[in-house]
């Protein structure tokens, strides 16, 4: 949009003579005339300084210019140009020559008479290099400070019509053709044509580039004539010339002059109506404009002043590029400026639906989030009025150029497109909630932007406050305590800040259906508000989202509350398509598993909802984690007692060895009430039978074998006397009563299978292999009749007393075993029969009985000692049914003797070469000289008889050792 960057203002008004070429030195104004002469113009009240102000702006509005000097005759020709080097004071003009004077009394320089002739030229003022065009030749000038020295003269194609220095380079516009000279070389390359309509103009900017005219075009090139930017300058009519005075064009049309930006697009800026305008010049900082004998000033309008209008105009891009010309020191003011404006420009933007664009200048701005979250009505925040000084908004007032704006904020707040999404037909509901989520997407990434900074500062004040505290607790007494207290007070700015945040940007990404991205935010710190963001989550079903904004803040048991919950009505609605996400019980495992640790009962409590659905994963919970197993145990029993047994058995079967005595023991108990309940019912019935088994009989008598001493004797008493006879000999075994265990085997339960597998356990687990025996006792019973069931179940019955077991029963039921061996099992030394091996026992053994017996010694025969095997038989036993029990009894017994027999003379041949290999070590002979001496008398040993000690080192004459031997006999112990 247009605005004023410059106003005209008549400097000189009425000169003699028609304006020629005009410049400025200080405060005054030089022109040439028609009439040659050079007129010098001052201000009424003189001002004595030589640069540029905005102060000095303003007074040279004000002061009119009157003619102080005139200087007839000061060329022969009328000027043709003319220019002022404020760093060296000189005047640099050419008319019929190129002539250099001295300011301001305007003694002579030089005169290049090379130049006479030329018709344009270009000075480089920082180098004081100076290019003269003249008809079809270049030539290049050095200023040393006194004079000027040719350096080289160069030939070109046709008559140059202009020029300008581009570092090393000149361009030249030359005929209808610019080209690039290289001063060094003397090369020319062609850049492109000039156009039909304009001659060739060649514009330098100050960072060494060009811009070179094409008609009514300006091409922006570099140094060396490559296109250097994509835009065109594009003025109404090809210019006359062309001045910079950034960031502004000044083109010289000729009925007006035309003001554009240097910045892309390049839009039209201003444009000054000057009738006739010939001269269009920039000398020391002004910029001149001559129109018949009135010559103008045209004057910058402040920058502050261009940016008020550029803003009121709506053009926000414009005035936030002149706030970076700004001046430095007030810096201030600037960043207020600048803050000011992209508000304004993000409230247009926001207007027009560029809700990114819009969020990018608040972004810019620096306002608070809040100030942006007032613009989303259906974003609810946390209640808050704390706000830091240095963030608060901006006060829209204060700015006076902003009164004239389309709209103010609470405008805006009414038009809001989130405001209005009621009684519109499909099509524009459609497009409407198409905007409300292009604004919401727009917040969300606003949010995501500031979000580092803000929650970087909440955490970094949480730091600050436990370090405080521990300082104080640490380094302070308890009445000094509060004093620090009250002196470093940390305020809970940034976290209410960063709850703002966190609260609006969950329920922007939510709105938008970002469910991954609001996730990704719960599982990492964060400062939600709960009772806002809870209401809001549980209102939009986000139940996933739910229960990680309650493990963020800890509150487990509300999560799994809610996590049971939808399990539930998961597996409810399981066969239902209205069921969006499928709740598994094992996610109640997932969630509980961190927090064995720290709060067991918790997990205890509501593994109990999952236990049923998913056992094994329930009982891995509480092995993995280590939850005390007594703990979870007695909570099972008090809460889900149907559990308990199948907890004991998951937990054994994963790690046996791992489980107390006392669990196991638990464990039994339980199978045992189970079977006894079984067995009442049974045999209230009339259909009981010792023969049937139930899984959880078969896994009491598995759980039996692993029962202590102590319990055994516990168990047995709560065992019914005239059933249950295998669980009664497993628990004899376990109280060392192998003897009465193998009778209710055979004599109960008639299953001598059963009674040789016991017999194996006792032998394999026995480490001193007493458990030869056992084999024994199971053949007496074989062969022993007189040992009567009824006899044997008194025994049982009366094996332990009603209340728990003594030290005198069990010596008791020890005097009963022992007697029982002593009776039937001879001893090893015994030549004669036992007691019952007499022939009336003999001819009392059952013939079935004798048959167990002889394939008990026919299957263990390498575990029974054979003689008292033998012993025991019957004397009408037939020797050819032994024959599968002696045949590798002997056999064994014979390859054994012939095996010591080898091992003896292979000791004995082992013995002999050691003492061979001994000999041969001690055999080497020992090497006597001259000069070996005795190590007790310290003489030469030469022919005499002599000892060597076993270290093969020491020699000492025989006389000498012998008496050695005697001394130390005679010193006596």
């Amino acid at each position: 949009m247009a605005h004023s960057a410059f106003d005209a203002v008549e400097a000189v008004r009425g000169s003699p003579a028609r304006i020629e070429v005009a410049g400025v030195h200080g405060s005054k104004i030089l022109m040439g005339c028609s009439d040659c002469a050079l007129r010098i113009y001052a201000p009424l009240q003189a001002v004595e300084t030589l640069g540029w102000s905005a102060a000095h702006g303003k007074e040279m509005r004000k002061e009119n210019y009157v003619l102080e000097r005139t200087v007839s005759g000061f060329w022969r020709k009328s000027p043709v140009a003319m220019e002022v080097s404020k760093s060296r004071d000189l005047l640099l003009s050419l008319s019929e020559w190129i002539a250099f004077h001295r300011l301001p009394n305007l003694e002579t320089v030089a005169v290049i008479g090379k130049t006479k002739g030329a018709s344009v030229y270009s000075w480089d003022d920082h180098r004081g290099f100076l290019c003269v065009g003249r008809q079809k030749k270049v030539g290049i000038f050095r200023f040393d400070g006194r004079d000027f020295l040719e350096v080289k003269e160069l030939g070109v194609p046709d008559v140059v019509k202009s020029m300008a220095w581009c570092g090393e380079n000149i361009c030249l516009g030359i005929k209808r053709e610019y080209m690039i000279l290289n001063s060094a070389t003397g090369a020319l390359s062609e850049v492109f044509p000039s156009g039909r309509i304009a001659p060739p103009l060649v514009i330098p900017l100050s960072s060494g580039d060009l811009i070179l005219g094409k008609d009514n075009i300006g091409v922006f090139v570099d140094q060396n004539g490559k296109l250097s930017q994509d835009g065109r300058i594009c003025w109404v009519e090809p210019p006359a010339s062309v001045i910079i005075d950034w960031p502004y064009t000044i083109a010289r049309l000729p009925k007006y002059l035309e003001i554009r930006s240097l910045r892309a697009p390049y839009p039209l800026v201003q444009t000054i109506y000057l009738r006739d305008i010939h001269i269009l010049l920039e000398s020391s900082g002004y910029v001149i404009a001559a129109s018949g004998s009135s010559l103008y000033w045209l004057l910058p309008v402040p920058i502050d002043v261009q940016i008020v209008q550029l803003t009121a105009s709506g053009d926000f891009e414009e005035a936030l590029a002149l706030c970076k010309l700004l001046p430095q020191e007030d810096s201030a003011l600037r960043a207020a400026k600048e803050g000011s404006i992209h508000i304004r420009y993000a409230h247009s933007l926001f207007d027009k639906e560029n809700y990114e664009e819009a969020m990018d200048q608040f972004m810019a701005s620096l306002v608070d989030i809040t100030y942006v979250l007032s613009l989303y009505p259906s974003i609810v925040l946390p209640k808050t009025t704390v706000i830091p000084d240095a963030e608060k908004l901006p006060d829209l007032s204060d700015v006076y150029y902003l009164s004239g704006a389309s709209s103010d904020a609470s405008d805006e707040l009414e038009a809001s497109p989130t405001a209005q999404f009621v009684d519109f037909d499909e099509k524009a509901a459609l497009k409407a909630k198409k905007t409300q989520h292009n604004a919401l997407m727009a917040l969300a990434k606003y949010l995501n932007k500031k979000r580092y900074a803000i929650i970087e500062r909440a955490v970094s004040e949480v730091t600050d406050e436990v370090v405080m505290r521990a300082v104080q607790g640490s380094s302070h007494k308890t009445n000094n305590l509060s004093k620090v207290r009250g002196s470093h007070h940390i305020s809970s700015v940034a976290r209410e800040r960063a709850s703002i945040l966190d609260t609006a940007l969950l329920q922007a990404i939510v709105l938008t259906g970002q469910s991954s991205g609001a996730l990704e935010i719960l599982k990492g710190p964060n400062y939600c508000d709960l009772k806002i963001s809870e209401e809001f989550l549980l209102e939009k079903e986000c139940h996933d989202l739910l229960l990680e904004l309650y493990k963020s803040n800890q509150m487990h048991r509300d999560a799994l509350k809610l996590l049971v919950q939808l399990v539930e009505e998961s597996s409810a609605n399981q066969s239902s398509a209205e069921n969006p996400r499928n709740f598994k019980p094992d996610m109640v495992i997932d969630y509980l598993k961190p927090l064995c640790g720290s709060d067991p009962m918790l997990v205890l409590e509501f593994s109990m909802h999952v236990l049923d659905s998913c056992p094994t994963q329930a009982i891995e919970l509480f092995l993995s984690e280590n939850i005390p197993s007594d703990l979870v145990n007695s909570y099972l029993k008090q809460r889900a007692p149907n559990m308990q047994s199948k907890y004991l058995e998951l937990m054994l079967s994963m790690n046996e060895s791992g489980v107390s005595p006392n669990l196991q023991y638990e464990l039994v108990q339980i199978y045992l009430s189970e079977v006894l309940d079984w067995f009442k019912d049974l045999n209230e019935q009339g259909k009981w039978d010792e023969k049937t088994y139930t899984p959880t009989r078969r896994k009491l008598l598995s759980a039996l074998e692993g029962i202590s001493e102590n319990n055994s004797g516990t168990l047995i008493k709560r065992l019914p006397p005239n059933a249950l006879y295998e669980e009664h000999a497993i628990l004899l075994g376990r109280l060392n009563q192998h003897h009465l265990a193998l009778s209710l085997y055979v004599h109960k339960l008639h299953l001598p299978e059963l009674a040789l597998s016991y017999c194996d356990r006792v032998y394999e687990t026995d480490s001193l292999r007493k458990g030869f025996s056992i084999y024994l006792n199971l053949l007496q019973l074989y062969l022993n009749p007189r040992s009567s069931p009824k006899e044997l179940e008194k025994r049982s019955r009366n094996l332990l007393p009603k209340d728990r077991p003594s030290q005198r029963v069990l010596k008791k039921v020890m005097t009963i075993e022992s007697a029982e061996d002593s009776r039937n099992v001879p001893s090893s030394t015994d030549s004669g029969r036992s007691d019952c091996d007499s022939d009336d026992v003999a001819d009392g053994v059952d013939h079935t009985m004798l048959n167990y017996a002889l394939e008990l010694l026919t299957q263990r025969w390498d575990r029974i000692n054979g003689a008292q095997a033998l012993r025991l038989l019957p004397g009408k036993t037939k020797l050819m049914n032994l024959v599968p029990f002696l045949e590798p009894l002997l056999r064994k017994s014979s390859e054994g003797r012939r095996n010591y027999s080898i091992i003896r003379n292979l000791r004995y041949s082992e013995n002999l070469q050691a003492k061979e290999e001994l000999l041969k070590q001690q055999k080497p002979g020992f090497k006597i000289d001259g000069d070996s001496t005795c190590s007790l008398c310290r003489k030469k040993i030469g022919t005499s008889v002599f000892v060597v000690y076993p270290n093969r080192k020491t020699l000492v004459h025989f006389v000498c050792f012998r008496e050695s031997q005697r001394l130390r006999l005679r010193a006596g112990p």
